[in-house]
C-alpha cells in the first residue's frame, strides 16, 4: 500500500476513535472517509482493533521523537511537555482518550503496542543519561516514565484542570530532586 493512502486510513481512524468513540469506529466508516475499500483495509488489517493499533503507532498525527536536550532534566521536562500536547491539544486529546480509554475495555484493542513503542524511543533518554553519569543503571526508567506521563494524565485527563507552563518543570523536579519533600 502507498504510504500516503496508509496515513489516509490511519488519519481516518484516529480522527473517527476520537468522534464516536471506539464503539462508534468502523472499518466501514474509516473506508468511507479515506476514499478506499473496505476490502482494501481488511487486507492490511483484519479487525477495527487492529487497524487503531497500527494507527496508534504509525500515524503521523501521534508522530514522537525522544528529546535530547543533552541532559536527563532537559529530557525529561521535554518529555512531559509531549505528554501535556498529547493530552491537552485536539485532535491529539480526544485520539488519545478515546482510543487508550477503549483499551481498558475491550483487550483486543492492545494499547500495550503503542506504549512499548513510546517507551523504546523514551529508553534513549535514559540510556544517554546512564552514559553522561547522570543517572544510576538501577534506576527504572519505566517506573520514571509511568510516574511523569501518569502526573499528567491524572492531572489534564482525570482532574480536568490546567497544566502550568512551569508543570513539566515542577514535575520533574519533584521525581528527581524530591521536589523539596522533607520526611
Amino acid at each position: 500500500m502507498a504510504p500516503r493512502k496508509q496515513q489516509e486510513i490511519f488519519d481516518a481512524t484516529l480522527l473517527l476513535v476520537a468522534e464516536k468513540g471506539y464503539d462508534g469506529l468502523t472499518v466501514e466508516g474509516v473506508a468511507e472517509r479515506s476514499g478506499v475499500n473496505k476490502t482494501t483495509i481488511y487486507r492490511w488489517w483484519p479487525s477495527k482493533a487492529a487497524l487503531l493499533g497500527a494507527a496508534l503507532v504509525e500515524a503521523e498525527a501521534l508522530e514522537f521523537e525522544a528529546p535530547d536536550t543533552g541532559s536527563l532534566r532537559g529530557d525529561l521536562v521535554a518529555l512531559v511537555e509531549g505528554v501535556r500536547r498529547l493530552l491537552t491539544q485536539p485532535p491529539a486529546r480526544d485520539i488519545a482518550v478515546a482510543a487508550l480509554g477503549a483499551a481498558v475495555r475491550h483487550p483486543e484493542l492492545d494499547a500495550r503496542r503503542f506504549f512499548a513503542d513510546r517507551f523504546a524511543r523514551e529508553r534513549q533518554v535514559f540510556e544517554r543519561a546512564v552514559r553522561r553519569g547522570e543517572l544510576k543503571r538501577s534506576v527504572d526508567p519505566m517506573l520514571v516514565v509511568d510516574l511523569l506521563a501518569g502526573a499528567v494524565w491524572v492531572r489534564a485527563v482525570f482532574r480536568g484542570l490546567p497544566l502550568t507552563d512551569e508543570f513539566a518543570r515542577q514535575a520533574v523536579s519533584v521525581v528527581l530532586d524530591g521536589g523539596g519533600i522533607t520526611s
